[in-house]
């Protein structure tokens, strides 16, 4: 065979896990409104308030700088970005822990949406209506399901659109206004689109671990619902908008384990003990040293989900499995680190160490474990198990 019969298959671009000059300038403009209006003690007050999330800071973060609509295009009312833009707003919002409803609003609901047949009117108008931040959405979902594992319909639907069934453990549900549940229809898988305020539809509020983000069960008994997409449309919609949801978290569990690293480094370079900073101490060096390549491992593996998501790669459930799998752990392991080296301090309410940590372990769990993304990338790359 010669090289002019050789069949021609062109090769996957290599990802760009670099910034570009447009990201960084949203990156220092989300960075700047968290600074003024979610710094560590604003949150904790607000915590202490039961006030469910934020919303003049959402208000400003959505409309304002306009992040609720980077995946949307232009001729549908968004900002026509990608998710490159998205994650690094979510790296923003993982290194403030701010108590917005972002990646379950302007990221997994909006994907759901963008993956319906935008012509509709049913479609187009709650999706323009969340890209311009004026409505929340959250995808009925528990907040632990995994891309590719989405288990079977817990609601029903009847063939004039009334829906039954209970949805427990949905993220940032007390803040929504429109919820896109995923039911069993009279002809199969479907989405529809139901107002949180209707009848028939019962929000009950749980305790999280991480308190900056609400979790609650949802209750339809004969709530009316508005067809979004039935059959294999509902269904791959439902999966690209947990695929990523799941890729893009890795970006905020990026900003978790940077804002961790940042401030152990500056709390042992300012603490001393024996008339020297604890920081120069070569055991405490090692710890941080070692946590920062983990960090800039994460990274990588994070902007490449993210790349992968944007230029739409055939990859990209496989980038997604590697972040999720990888960025997890670092999260939670980067909160510990900074827990510990701040000694006592670090216990307490009063410093904000603990919202990482709370932050960090439930993400550890949203949208699949660390065990359950390296079981699917075992999958996808043809690896069976031992």
């Amino acid at each position: 065979m010669t090289a002019e019969t050789l069949p021609s298959s062109a090769p996957t671009p290599d990802p760009d896990l670099l910034y570009s000059e447009d990201e960084d300038a949203l990156r220092a403009a989300v960075r700047s409104l968290l600074a003024d209006r979610s710094d560590p003690a604003t949150v904790l007050a607000g915590l202490e308030s039961d006030i469910p999330y934020d919303t003049a800071l959402w208000r400003a973060l959505a409309t304002e700088i306009g992040t609720a609509g980077l995946l949307v295009p232009e001729k549908l009312g968004g900002q026509g970005a990608s998710a490159r833009e998205a994650a690094v707003v979510l790296e923003e919002l993982g290194r403030s822990v701010a108590p917005v409803p972002y990646l379950t609003s302007a990221v997994i609901a909006v994907t759901a949406l963008l993956g319906c047949d935008v012509d509709r009117a049913e479609v187009a108008g709650p999706l323009a209506a969340l890209a311009e931040g004026r409505t929340v959405g959250v995808l009925a979902v528990p907040w632990p399901t995994a891309p590719g594992g989405v288990p079977d319909a817990a609601v029903r639907a009847d063939a004039g659109g009334a829906l039954t069934g209970r949805v427990t453990s949905v993220a940032d549900a007390t803040a929504a206004e429109l919820l896109l549940v995923p039911a069993q229809g009279p002809d199969g898988p479907a989405l529809y689109a139901v107002e949180a305020t209707a009848d028939g539809v019962r929000t009950e509020t749980v305790t999280p671990l991480d308190l900056t983000r609400p979790l609650a069960h949802l209750t339809f008994d004969g709530a009316r619902g508005r067809l979004l997409a039935d059959g294999d449309r509902a269904r791959s919609a439902v999966e690209r908008a947990l695929l990523t949801g799941a890729g893009l978290l890795a970006s905020e569990q990026l900003g978790v384990a940077e804002w961790c690293l940042t401030e152990t480094v500056r709390h042992t370079a300012e603490r001393t003990q024996f008339g020297r900073p604890v920081g120069s101490f070569q055991a405490l060096k090692h710890r941080m040293a070692a946590l920062w390549l983990e960090v800039a491992s994460a990274r990588a593996a994070a902007r490449h989900a993210a790349d992968a998501l944007a230029t739409g790669s055939p990859d990209a459930a496989v980038a997604v499995a590697v972040a999720q799998a990888y960025c997890a752990p670092v999260a939670v392991r980067a909160a510990e680190e900074c827990i510990q080296l701040h000694g006592g301090i670090g216990m307490t309410w009063e410093h904000p160490a603990h919202l990482f940590l709370k932050r960090a372990k439930s993400d550890e769990l949203a949208l699949g474990s660390p065990g359950r993304h390296r079981e699917a990338l075992a999958g996808l790359v043809g690896l069976s198990a031992p």
